[in-house]
């Protein structure tokens, strides 16, 4: 990754006219290193993510006995038959919400007591709801740290499997979590949402694309309960990876602020992948939209973009370049049902709330949802507190409006490591 200067400001340019590719999805890439960790087999993937997330996974996945080579080329994953070793020391997920959440879970199948910590605001981020349904599950294991975060203790020993309710408001990386460890379980596992909710359900559905891929059989059982098949485990196969719908957002976004068109290639448009749903979201506040069978278009307005008020709760990842968007369009724009950005990288509303009106918006934030009324522009250094998304975001903003600089611009190596690169060549 380049050494960007601190703060890194950004240069306003436009209209766009580029064609451009994102890295592999950090969601899949570490679903499938998971499966991949427990299959029967030697496994390929190819189009792996490298970034922060991944390589604390690829390091755990290495402490808990799983051979993982990523020095070139396809990554090699031999395969542990669900069969994990206790390590000495304790996991570090760093401040991957997939690497703490999923192998969480993994670690009961285990042959020793693990703990799992990881960064200081890892610490502030909840997982007492997965650790109270594998109990449920029969697999001992407790939060240690405060308000119900890690570090976390897991037995180990196994995973008994039956039926639990989940607390799935706050995340669906939780019930991930299970469902990816399920097929190993004692018992067939059924898994019930507390209240029939279920936040961010597309995520779900990609992980179980990901299950049936290598092996697993799952299924829906209505709209309320998952249940996976004890004894059809994972087998290792050859897998790629797809594009990331959740980086294609900012260079979408780019072209529906500075003007122009952007093309992003090598992107399925039949992905499970949530955050392809910023095309829709686009084309409501003024861009046009062209789409082929592995790309898609956006075209920037060829007007004034226009304020919308949308759910978000599928799509999280997107709010924040969204709403770097809704600063520059006509009237207010609201983005509802999304309270799970405050246990994300940092607190997200809050972030967004501040930030934005550094710029000169009026933004408003409530417990889970996000008002963003345009203001004249103005510039200024952007905090972005450890935080990809925000980083990512708020560049976006440079591209039309003098001024803007990002604070900590190396921080999107956890999920772009070349981000900054990508924007340079727009």
């Amino acid at each position: 990754m380049p050494d960007w200067p601190d703060p890194l400001p950004i240069a306003p340019r436009g209209p766009l006219d580029a064609r451009v590719r994102v890295p592999g999805s950090k969601s899949v890439t570490n679903r499938a290193l998971v499966a991949a960790a427990l299959a029967d087999g030697a496994s390929i993937l190819s189009g792996g993510l490298e970034s922060d997330d991944t390589r604390v996974m690829v390091a755990s996945l290495g402490a808990l006995g799983v051979s993982v080579d990523v020095s070139e080329g396809p990554w090699r994953v031999a395969g542990a038959n669900g069969h994990l070793r206790a390590p000495d020391a304790p996991l570090f997920a760093g401040n991957s919400g997939t690497t703490a959440r999923f192998l969480t879970a993994a670690a009961t199948l285990a042959d020793g007591p693990i703990v799992l910590d990881g960064t200081a605001r890892m610490r502030e981020r909840p997982i007492d709801d997965l650790t109270r349904a594998l109990e449920k599950l029969g697999a001992p294991c407790r939060t240690e740290g405060a308000n119900g975060c890690p570090p976390v203790r897991v037995a180990g020993g196994g995973l008994p499997g039956g039926d639990a309710t989940i607390d799935a408001r706050r995340s669906s990386q939780y019930v991930s979590a299970v469902l990816l460890t399920a097929p190993y379980a004692e018992r067939d596992v059924t898994l019930r949402f507390e209240n029939g909710e279920l936040v961010s359900r597309p995520y779900v559905d990609l992980t179980l694309d990901v299950m049936r891929a290598f092996g697993a059989r799952v299924d829906w059982q209505g709209d309320d309960a998952i249940r996976v098949a004890a004894g059809d485990r994972y087998h290792g196969r050859d897998y790629a990876i797809e594009a990331d719908a959740s980086s294609a957002a900012y260079p979408f976004c780019a072209a529906a602020i500075a003007g122009g068109r952007v093309r992003v290639d090598g992107l399925a448009l039949t992905t499970h992948q949530p955050d392809i749903g910023i095309l829709r979201l686009l084309e409501r506040m003024g861009c046009t939209v062209e789409e082929g069978p592995d790309w898609a278009c956006v075209q920037g307005p060829s007007g004034n973009l226009r304020g919308i008020d949308v759910d978000m709760n599928d799509l999280p990842d997107a709010v924040l370049a969204l709403a770097v968007v809704a600063l520059f369009a006509d009237g207010a724009t609201t983005i509802r049902n999304v309270a799970n950005l405050r246990i994300k990288e940092t607190d997200r509303l809050a972030a967004l709330e501040t930030e934005l009106r550094k710029l000169g918006a009026d933004a408003r934030a409530d417990a889970d949802s996000l008002t963003i009324t345009p203001g004249p522009l103005r510039g200024a250094e952007i905090d972005t507190y450890d935080d990809h998304r925000m980083a990512m975001s708020f560049a976006l903003a440079g591209l039309r409006h003098e001024g803007v600089a990002i604070r900590d611009p190396g921080c999107v190596s956890k999920t772009w490591p070349d981000y900054f690169t990508m924007l340079e060549s727009l």
